[in-house]
């Protein structure tokens, strides 16, 4: 009787256990359905590669001009104008206006001439104290034909030096007005040189 009743507890205790073993395993299993593991992964962002430029290339005379003027920075005697452009010169206090071209009748650059040709620019000047005077400046010299390479205005020896861009033989005096720049060169009137041997009358 005593071993019959052991051996039911011990049957009772064993099922006991069991039961509490499948209790702690379904306990678990549902903490993990609950919580499920987000696995992160880290990703380095790729550098993104440099653009290029869709910019027109620059003009080859528009390269040429800037390389002349690099050359000649101001010196403080070089003064550079666009066709139009009117500024103030500090040092000689006198305002400068490139009022336009004249005439361009130098040969084209990509043709062969006899004659070199000229052109002509009308500069206006005016000093802080002086009334506006207006000038045409050539790149070459004929009395005959009112060309003179520089004027005298205020105290100052003013020649032109250089014109761009060149005339083509597709690209003339018509196709280029307006787009031209000039390059004036400002130098201490010698109070010992005639007037006449700089130049002609200013215009009106």
């Amino acid at each position: 009787m005593i071993y019959r009743l052991l051996l039911s507890s011990m049957t009772i205790f064993t099922l006991a256990t069991c039961q509490n073993q499948n209790v702690k395993k379904a306990e678990k299993t549902t903490k993990s359905e609950n919580n499920p593991v987000v696995k992160t992964t880290s990703t380095t962002p790729k550098k993104s590669e440099p653009k290029m430029s869709t910019g027109m290339p620059p003009d080859a005379e528009a390269v040429k001009v800037a390389k002349q003027e690099a050359a000649n920075p101001n010196q403080s005697n070089l003064v550079y104008l666009k066709e139009g452009e009117n500024i103030y010169v500090k040092e000689y206090k006198m305002n400068v206006t490139f009022k336009g071209m004249v005439e361009d009748s130098r040969c084209p650059k990509d043709v062969q001439c006899i004659w070199a040709g000229n052109a002509t620019a009308e500069v206006e000047f005016m000093g802080v104290a002086t009334r506006p005077r207006v000038y045409q400046l050539s790149t070459t010299i004929d009395a005959k034909k009112g060309h003179f390479t520089k004027q005298n205005f205020n105290g100052y020896e003013i020649s032109l030096v250089s014109v761009s861009p060149e005339t083509t033989s597709a690209k003339g005096f018509k196709a280029l007005k307006g787009s031209y720049k000039i390059a004036l060169k400002f130098e201490k009137e010698n109070p010992n040189e005639p007037t006449s041997q700089s130049g002609g009358p200013a215009t009106k």
